[in-house]
């Protein structure tokens, strides 16, 4: 045997390796490309196991996931080529970049691997390059836009598509393209749509079309994107749908003014709006549609405290004192005095102003400066010049002193100058700025003296006054009772030494209407605003529903509505809900002009909208009319003359029936067609008058009564003359009814009449909508021992002397009852009368006729009864029925020619009394036996 002695092999050395690589790998691939190379060296080499590479470890790396996603292979052991690959696949668009650690060991000393060497750690970046997986999504799959026409836009509408590879590569969208043809767009690589050409919104106002997107690896879009342009007429900045007219239907409630009405500010940025609309009514009564009843009964419905004294009353024998003053029409029913600042002045008598006393006092009254057909005063020279213009001015006695105070107007300036003791107190003037005073409208001032505390209130709206002390040298007053509306007394000498209205300084020039006093308590400030409350106005339709930051205002009399905001959309709805309300059932028709003026406030002043002020008008149309309907009485009323003539008279309207009905269209569905249909409503008079026809009352001889108690139990008014009775004040048709069916009518004793006609009629709104006109005969019946008394007969045939009456009327008579004597019809007229002689003339013939035939029969039976056929006619009373005519054709009787005979009786001498009768029976074909 042969033995080799071999040296003894020793691992010296560790492998080396670089110290950082780079590597790249593909999604769809796990070998990583690394650079430089893996290769793994040991000097050791080429000593078997000592010089070779057994593996590669890899460790964490900063991400920690290196050992878990990654691994390194051994190649070539003697060269130490290695590889890096990944354990499965990987996603650049969940990770993009790794990072780890790998470290190379030797084979050591042995097949064992014992006492093997490791390397250092290096450290290795792996890249994940992308592959073009993913295609490009829209953002949205309709795109839509508005542009005004006529103009080129640099961008329309921007599309945008998004890709979800992860590299900048295939993630970006290279390009957009338009795949429909033939429209006028194009787009650019960003994504902005343009149009090529300008558009017509009257050649075509939509335009669709659909885009597509490209990555840069070329891939298309998954799908398409539609792209939907609308094109806008020309953009003119203002309110777009304003309807110039709007029609308002009497008793529809409230109706919106501006329903489609909407403000265009074309893309104006905007941070304020403010739109006013104002309604004038100022043509219409006072300012606005009002009760259309009297300030009196106005102050009533309105539960002011009676008592009130009116210094501006109507015209009358009892109110002469305003007669010179001319007046003006009104719609509603007040009466409106013009002064002319000159000689136009009411001295109010001293019975008025004695009930006037006290400091505590509530003076009202409705003023108008200047307008109104008003001749302008002559204008004041330098030396005479007018500072202050008087309504009222006035000196009443309280107790043993007397107190002064008088309300004016200069310029824009309302004063009250009081004097609570001329003989001690100092004057106080009380003062008020006020552009009411003197924008020339209607105005209602309500000023309340509680002294030291006054109280203005105009238009139901309170002022506070500025106290002025006045110090300056004025005379008092002369002790003595005087009161001016429309100036003050005095002279350039004497301040208040003058009575006479020719002397009247500070005269007023303008209207006044409803000038009223009322001494005692203030009133109270709901009955103010009760007074002055317009029963239409603009209104807003649900303040729930107004927008953030909206705010809305209406002035007290509801003609000016303030709209503001700052957001376009809110303000529209808001404008939207602007109403038009009339709470009277029979609204006064006319024209109402409407104005709407808008201000915008934007953030670039200089190019801010400007718009221009809107002008419209609203019609009140004409109201269905009611029909007050007066029934229940006569034609005619028959009593016997000694009822009329007792201590309470005869009732003339006792079953008096009022109706108020309303009468409207409506459609019959069968035949296609209108009809009027009435509907009793509930409704208030504000007047009836009763008056005789013919002559007016004898005082004398005749009168009409009222209830009194009725009438001032509900706060009525009545005017009692011999021309005509007149009930006025606003009440229900209930207490019409109950006034006027307490009116009686009573004659003097001794007052033979036969007939007396009156009329009843009735209206509501002062006269505007009246009655029918009912007219009531009156006749008197008189007993024939009566009329045809000597003395007595005269004054009879006298009254018939008067002018003739209608004898046809007497087919409506209320008929007396038959168990009464023996009546004559009052409606007997001239022929009656001459029927009436006739009856006479032919019972005197019929007396000496029966007389002869009975001293005939007496002579036939040889005179058997001597004595006995004597007729006492000396206190012979005939009672003869004219009424024959009359109540034959009435139907009472049918009493024909030849088909009765008469029978004549004479009451035997025993059986007579010293007033005989005789009594002639006619009988017709029921047997009936009529007496005459």
């Amino acid at each position: 045997m042969i033995l080799i002695n071999l040296p003894f092999l020793t691992n010296k050395h560790k492998p080396w390796i670089e110290t950082e690589y780079q590597g790249i790998v593909m999604e769809n691939d796990n070998t990583v490309l690394l650079n430089p190379p893996l290769f793994a060296l040991d000097k050791d080499a080429p000593l078997h196991y000592a010089g070779e590479i057994c593996g590669f470890r890899v460790h964490n790396g900063p991400s920690g996931s290196g050992t878990v996603q990654f691994e390194a292979v051994v190649l070539d052991r003697s060269t130490g080529e290695g590889l890096v690959r990944s354990k499965e696949p990987l996603d650049c668009e969940n990770q993009r970049e790794h990072s780890f650690t790998i470290q190379a060991y030797d084979c050591g000393e042995g097949p064992d691997g014992a006492n093997s060497k490791k390397s250092h750690k290096a450290t290795v970046h792996v890249r994940v390059n992308d592959v073009n997986e993913f295609s490009p999504v829209f953002v949205e799959r309709r795109y839509e836009a508005s542009v005004p026409e006529g103009r080129l836009f640099d961008r329309i509408v921007r599309v945008e598509a998004l890709d979800a590879d992860c590299s900048p590569q295939y993630s970006q969208i290279c390009f957009y393209d338009i795949i429909t043809p033939n429209v006028p767009f194009a787009i650019d690589n960003d994504g902005n749509i343009k149009n090529t050409e300008p558009l017509d919104s009257k050649h075509q106002r939509v335009h669709t079309f659909w885009v597509t997107a490209f990555d840069c690896g070329k891939n298309r879009a998954q799908a398409d994107a539609q792209v939907v342009v609308t094109v806008k007429p020309s953009c003119k900045p203002g309110w777009m749908g304003w309807t110039k007219r709007v029609e308002y239907t009497p008793g529809s409630g409230s109706i919106p003014l501006f329903p489609g009405l909407h403000l265009e500010t074309c893309e104006e940025t905007v941070w304020n709006i403010q739109a006013t609309v104002e309604l004038q009514t100022g043509h219409i009564g006072k300012g606005c549609d009002r009760d259309s009843y009297s300030d009196r009964s106005v102050r009533r419905l309105c539960g002011a405290v009676r008592g009130e004294v009116d210094l501006l009353p109507p015209p009358s024998p009892a109110a002469n004192w305003t007669s010179a003053l001319p007046t003006l029409p009104s719609s509603d029913s007040s009466l409106v005095f013009s002064f002319n600042g000159s000689n136009h002045v009411a001295v109010v008598p001293d019975p008025v102003v004695s009930a006037l006393s006290g400091d505590h006092f509530t003076l009202q009254l409705w003023m108008r400066r200047g307008g109104g057909n008003i001749q302008p005063a002559t204008a004041p020279t330098r030396g005479n010049r007018k500072e202050e213009e008087t309504i009222v001015c006035s000196t009443v006695r309280n107790d043993d002193s007397f107190s002064h105070y008088s309300l004016s107007v200069h310029g824009c300036r309302l004063s009250l100058f009081y004097w609570p003791d001329v003989a001690a107190a100092r004057p106080v003037k009380f003062l008020w700025k006020l552009e009411q005073v003197c924008d020339s409208e209607w105005h209602h001032l309500s000023l309340s003296v509680q002294f030291p505390s006054v109280t203005l209130y105009v238009d139901g709206v309170t002022f506070d006054p500025a106290l002025i002390h006045d110090n300056g040298a004025i005379p008092n007053p002369a002790p003595r009772q005087r009161m001016f509306i429309g100036a003050c007394w005095g002279n350039n000498s004497h301040f208040y030494s003058l009575f006479l209205a020719s002397d009247a300084v500070s005269s007023y020039h303008g209207l006044l209407s409803g000038v009223t006093v009322r001494p005692g308590s203030v009133e109270p400030h709901s009955v103010v605003e009760c007074l002055y409350a317009c029963r239409e106005g603009l209104d807003f339709g649900d303040l729930e529903t107004l927008g953030s930051g909206m705010k809305v205002h209406v002035n007290p009399s509801q003609s000016v509505l303030v709209l503001e905001g700052d957001d376009i959309e809110s303000f529209n709805r808001a404008v939207q809900q602007v109403t038009y309300r009339n709470s009277l059932r029979f609204a006064t028709p006319g024209v109402r002009p409407l104005k709407l003026t808008t201000s915008l406030r934007c953030f670039n002043e200089e190019s801010c909208l400007s718009l221009k002020q809107l002008e419209g008008y609203l019609v009140v149309l004409q109201p269905d009319a009611p029909q007050i309907s007066l029934s229940g009485v006569g034609p005619h009323l028959a009593r016997p003359a000694p009822e009329f003539e007792g201590p309470r008279g005869v009732s003339l309207f006792p079953e008096l029936r009022i109706v108020c009905s309303l009468s409207h269209a409506v459609n019959t569905a069968a035949q296609g067609m209108e009809a009027l249909m009435s509907d009793a409503v509930a409704h208030t008079l504000d007047g009836c008058e009763v008056q005789p026809l013919g002559e007016e009352l004898n005082p004398e001889r005749e009168e009409l009564l009222v209830d009194m108690d009725v009438v001032r139990e509900r706060g009525l008014e009545i005017i009692n003359t011999t021309a005509y009775i007149a009930i006025t004040g606003a009440e229900s048709i209930s207490v019409y009814e109950d006034v006027l069916r307490s009116v009686r009518y009573r004659l003097a004793k001794g007052s033979a009449r036969f007939e007396r006609r009156f009329r009843l009629s009735c209206s509501e709104m002062n006269g505007r909508y009246t009655s029918n006109e009912l007219t009531l005969e009156v006749n008197f019946l008189h007993s024939l021992d009566n009329l045809y008394h000597p003395s007595h007969l005269l004054a009879s045939q006298q009254q018939f002397l008067h002018p003739s009456h209608h004898a046809g009327e007497l087919s409506g008579h209320t008929l007396p009852n038959p168990h009464r004597n023996s009546v004559v019809p009052g409606a007997a007229t001239v022929i009656i009368m001459v029927c009436v002689g006739f009856l006479v003339v032919m019972v005197i013939l019929g007396v000496f006729r029966i007389r002869s035939i009975h001293r005939r029969g007496e002579g036939a039976r040889g005179g058997s009864k001597d004595g006995s056929g004597q007729w006492d006619d000396s206190a012979l009373t005939i009672i003869v029925n004219p009424m024959e005519t009359y109540e034959s054709r009435m139907g009472i009787s049918a009493d024909m020619e030849g088909e009765g005979e008469e029978e004549e009786v004479a009451e035997s001498p025993e059986d007579a009394s010293d007033d005989q009768r005789i009594i002639v029976k006619k009988e017709g074909r029921d047997g009936a036996a009529r007496r005459y």
